[in-house]
């Protein structure tokens, strides 16, 4: 196998985008990915799309994308694991280079969501969910996290005022970030005023509805030291499933799929928890994040909340999560948000951060899931 580098970063603004449509969001996002790698051809392509179809009533994304970024014929797939799209289409684009079957391959994920009612983007996310057993009788992905989130009180103490502060800290990254969705600070008392959603989930602790595209450009490291690239390069991979139904789940508050995968990715990449400088984390709602840590071993099981309120989190703190603002305040195109935190990743560890920019950042994590973590990639990149 060989060893792959991200060469090219690209990402449209994210947030209700009226003026767009889904094929324009994406060819803003691969145009400035092409610009920033110093190419013009690709071999192929592939986009992470949770639900074209059930937003823009399209689908058969790949080809379309691949025509109105002027490069038809060229292999184009669309790939869909729910809110992890767009790192299933990261993971199959590396193994595409790694192997040896294409030298350049753009990776990318978009979503248009604003395009139907509030109720009708309520139903198409409820899809990643087991519909027949869980969206059937009523329940919609707030609810489910809500069960997460009260799960995680009773048992280890987990208190409101540490859920708020995970959107407290990412909506303070968010401020510094030009592309995020909301530039809004927050304190404490203004997430827990904030409406209840589903107890104990107020508002101000989900993420929004987001329209948005993000763009990578990915080749073998000797290219990329070829075109005078600085060498971002992938050191591990992992890719992991759980059951579907959260009613299956043996324990609500651990999520395995996202512990499996990244085992797996810290074993590719030979390193552990303590070797990661920072990492962008799924946080759809604050609890995911305070479980996310845990299950990457960040922190012990139950602390994700302690962790967070000692200001671990914090872009001053030991371990850095969410430096782009996350999904809480950067906004969450579902299919893009696992290219994103690519992006985000790449400006870290090249210094192009502005003023979220880490002091010394070497190794960065991304993990991103579908549903309540019934799917989870973890991928760790590295500035060689």
């Amino acid at each position: 196998m060989r060893e792959v580098a991200v060469i090219g970063i690209g990402m449209s603004k994210w947030g209700e985008c009226w003026r767009s449509s889904l094929r324009n969001l994406f060819v803003e996002a691969a145009r400035e990915a092409l610009k920033d790698a110093g190419v013009s051809k690709i071999d192929s392509l592939v986009v992470g799309c949770m639900s074209g179809g059930l937003f823009n009533g399209q689908e058969h994304i790949g080809p379309l994308c691949a025509d109105y970024l002027g490069m038809k014929g060229i292999p184009a797939t669309r790939v869909e694991s729910a809110c992890a799209s767009g790192g299933v289409a990261f993971r199959t684009g590396y193994l595409e280079v790694a192997s040896g079957a294409s030298n350049f391959v753009m990776v990318a994920g978009v979503e248009k969501m604003t395009d139907v009612s509030g109720d009708q983007a309520t139903r198409a996310l409820a899809a990643a969910s087991d519909f027949e057993y869980e969206a059937y009788n009523g329940i919609t992905f707030p609810g489910l996290y809500a069960m997460i989130a009260r799960a995680h009180m009773e048992r280890y103490g987990t208190t409101r005022e540490q859920l708020a502060l995970v959107s407290v800290k990412n909506h303070d990254n968010g401020l510094k970030n030009p592309r995020a969705q909301f530039h809004l600070k927050l304190d404490v008392n203004a997430v827990l005023r904030s409406v209840m959603v589903a107890d104990p989930l107020h508002l101000l602790d989900c993420s929004p509805i987001t329209d948005g595209a993000a763009a990578l450009i990915l080749c073998p490291v000797e290219e990329a030291r070829r075109l005078g690239k600085p060498v971002i390069k992938i050191r591990g991979i992992g890719h992991a499933t759980d059951c579907l139904a959260l009613a299956q789940r043996a324990e609500l508050t651990r999520f395995e799929a996202a512990a499996r995968a990244a085992e797996k990715a810290y074993g590719m990449a030979g390193v552990g928890p303590k070797e990661i400088d920072f990492a962008e984390v799924h946080d759809c709602f604050s609890i995911a994040e305070i479980c996310a840590v845990e299950a990457l071993g960040f922190c012990e099981a139950g602390q994700g909340g302690k962790f967070t309120q000692e200001g671990h989190t914090a872009l001053g703190g030991s371990k850095p999560i969410n430096t782009s603002g996350g999904l809480k305040s950067k906004g969450h195109p579902v299919g893009a948000s696992g290219v994103a935190q690519i992006v985000e990743l790449v400006e870290q560890l090249r210094g192009t951060a502005g003023q979220r920019q880490l002091p010394k950042a070497r190794r960065g994590l991304a993990q991103i899931m579908g549903g309540t973590c019934a799917s989870s990639v973890v991928s760790i990149l590295e500035k060689a």
